[in-house]
């Protein structure tokens, strides 16, 4: 029987890539949270990994507090740590097992307006071609999507000493939270608290991007692996680009919630880390996963 090795098993996708394979799959799946395996003791990654000899490893950790990356040059190294240090060793043990390595990117290494396709075209030309193909260059623009490029980096850097793997970048995750008691809160779930308390609410009414929901990222992971496809860049998210105010407006809608939306611009909210106003992850490679809409009314009726 082969073996999956999950790292970050207790968070929010890595919860969801143990329940979908342990019941899709006939692997023998093994899942480690930061206890078992801890990213920042890098000198062990290698042998940690190899005693458990997997043929497959799913990297599902991550470093995404956006925010503290770019304010803090502490939480920037650590970003650097796991986000891409870390994935030069996990990349390395893949090679010594002889294993197939899937790793979780973002759309965050893109800049949106700030992406250029030439010297003198506008980002507008990535959004008639429906978003930021898998072959696009990145271009991120705050530091926690250089992070994640620089993971990417790591293991394209590995490309020559037969790694086999798989990048797939991703976007606006939700969906059931996970064990870990650092496992965050989705959009949805933050905005549902919120109007438990306020008659009316601000919403970003900018940052067109997709959601996508984590069960379903977690199947067509699988069904990556199953298809056997060619080893790569994928982007994976949930149909039909939306932005936070709009999202907002079909969970209320979905939940019957009469708390007033009020759509505003980003400069309401100042943060300390740019986000780019257009990241829509174009999917060229891969069968398109139902709307987010539809992935979200599932998620209400069967987790809230």
């Amino acid at each position: 029987m082969k073996k999956i090795l999950i790292l970050g098993s207790n968070g929010n996708l890595g919860g969801q890539l143990f329940d979908n394979i342990v019941g899709l799959s006939d692997f023998q799946v093994i899942p480690y949270d930061r206890t078992d395996l801890n990213l920042l003791e890098q000198d062990s990654i290698v042998s940690k990994i190899s005693k458990v000899k997997p043929d497959l490893i799913i990297n599902a950790t991550a470093y995404n507090a956006v925010d503290k990356c770019e304010e803090f040059d502490d939480e920037f190294k650590l970003a650097k740590k796991i986000n891409a240090d870390a994935l030069k060793y996990i990349g390395k043990a893949a090679i010594k097992n002889n294993a197939v390595l899937v790793h979780y990117s973002s759309d965050y290494v893109f800049g949106g307006d700030e992406c250029t396709v030439g010297d003198d075209d506008s980002f507008l030309k990535f959004k008639e071609k429906g978003g930021f193909t898998e072959d696009d260059v990145p271009c991120p623009i705050n530091k926690y999507g250089i992070t994640k490029l620089m993971g990417e980096e790591e293991l394209l850097k590995l490309k020559d000493k037969n790694l086999k793997y798989y990048i797939i970048r991703t976007s606006k995750l939700f969906g059931p939270k996970g064990k870990s008691n650092e496992a965050k809160d989705s959009f949805f779930d933050l905005m549902l608290n919120i109007s438990k308390d306020k008659k009316e609410v601000n919403v970003v009414s900018e940052e067109l991007s997709c959601f996508t929901y984590t069960k379903d990222l977690a199947i067509q992971t699988l069904d990556i692996l199953n298809n056997k496809e060619d080893f790569g860049i994928y982007h994976v998210r949930n149909s039909e680009p939306a932005i936070w105010y709009d999202a907002a407006r079909e969970l209320f809608r979905l939940k019957n919630i009469k708390t007033k939306i009020n759509p505003v611009s980003s400069d309401l909210f100042p943060r300390p880390a740019k986000r780019p106003k257009y990241s829509v992850l174009a999917n060229t490679k891969l069968p398109a996963l139902r709307t987010w809409k539809d992935a979200l009314e599932e998620y209400l009726k069967k987790y809230n």
